[in-house]
């Protein structure tokens, strides 16, 4: 990892909801981005003074509430730009005054090169987003399983884009917004080792699986961001 580039973990809490927010800083510049912001502005504004950073985007993976609570209020107070797939804006009816839809190619924010890479499944314009040896895979990967899935369809979509993601670098370092025991930063070559989701070769079988009894709780996830 270049020496300029860091990742400041930022666990989230509200309720039930326990979310990981990621600050991505590029401290030769002072320039910095954050994925899925979420329900505690203090500890992000912190990391940043602490950072010595100023935020310069927010990289929105998908559109469920848990991800995108804070990114219109952020984005007001440092003026900064909203990022988010053309598939989920449209999904999820994303409204944002500084919303820039992906275009599918990558930029740079600073010194931070930012790799969009269309995950769909979860939601139809789930985005993970590359940056360094660093991915930030919303609720498409986590280190000990992925994401709900609403039909056969969608799973099947959930199973193409995880074989995407398995073509990455082994050394690359998975963040989701999740964690289920498992701390963040886990190098791809681990999950491909421990994560069952990952070791399915038939997208059939593993919509089968992944939408068996008792696994689809999707309607925990059914609301939508209206502030």
């Amino acid at each position: 990892m270049p020496s300029s580039l860091q990742v400041v973990t930022l666990k989230m809490y509200h309720g039930p909801f326990k979310n990981y927010n990621y600050l991505v800083v590029d401290h030769h510049s002072g320039q910095a981005v954050i994925v899925d912001p979420a329900w505690q502005i203090n500890k992000i504004d912190r990391a940043l003074t602490q950072a010595g950073a100023r935020l310069q985007g927010i990289l929105l993976t998908h559109g469920h509430a848990d991800h995108v609570h804070l990114a219109k209020r952020l984005s007001k107070k440092y003026a900064c730009p909203i990022w988010m797939s053309q598939a989920e804006i449209a999904a999820f009816k994303f409204r944002a005054e500084r919303l820039q839809p992906l275009t599918g190619e990558p930029w740079s924010v600073g010194g931070l090169h930012i790799e969009p890479l269309p995950t769909p499944g979860h939601t139809p314009g789930s985005t993970c987003y590359r940056i360094g040896p660093n991915l930030f895979t919303g609720d498409t990967l986590f280190s000990e399983g992925c994401g709900l899935c609403p039909n056969q369809a969608a799973a099947e979509q959930l199973f193409v884009s995880l074989q995407r993601l398995k073509q990455l670098p082994g050394h690359t370092r998975v963040f989701p917004g999740h964690s289920y025991g498992q701390a963040p930063g886990q190098t791809l070559a681990r999950l491909l080792q421990q994560n069952i989701y990952l070791h399915f070769t038939c997208a059939a079988d593993f919509a089968t699986f992944r939408l068996r009894k008792g696994q689809n709780k999707l309607n925990w996830f059914r609301f939508r961001w209206a502030g």
